[in-house]
């Protein structure tokens, strides 16, 4: 019964569960309806996505230095009450519900889902790759 990380839009895994999109936008031109059918996301959740100036910092990391700065700056977004219950509520999930979470970069390495996964880890939650 874990969580998966997942890239959105992509096609569900058997066994998935519910989708959560950690995103700040939701995906351009597809009617809100859509979302869920055309394997978007089931709910929305933009507590767990980047601010927009760490999303820009995560989209010009050219080099490991930059990237580490973006990590930094997410986890501390990610270190407020607010997201670490929320962390911890998807971490204590994961042992009883399946679910996945995710974000529309081609790229986990590249991408604030990748952090999240270690946050999830962190936190106890257990994950499928």
């Amino acid at each position: 019964m874990p969580v998966r990380i997942v890239r959105l839009g992509s096609p569900r895994a058997p066994g998935e569960g519910t989708r959560i999109g950690t995103v700040r936008r939701p995906p351009r031109g597809v009617p809100r309806e859509q979302f869920s059918a055309q394997d978007w996301y089931d709910v929305w959740y933009p507590n767990l996505a980047p601010g927009n100036d760490t999303v820009k910092m995560a989209q010009a990391a050219a080099t490991p230095q930059e990237w580490a700065a973006f990590e930094r700056r997410y986890r501390a977004e990610m270190a407020t009450p607010e997201n670490r219950h929320s962390i911890a509520l998807l971490a204590a999930l994961s042992q009883q519900s399946h679910f996945s979470v995710g974000c529309y970069c081609a790229d986990e390495a590249h991408c604030h889902r990748s952090v999240l996964r270690a946050l999830l880890a962190e936190a106890g939650a257990r994950i499928v790759d």
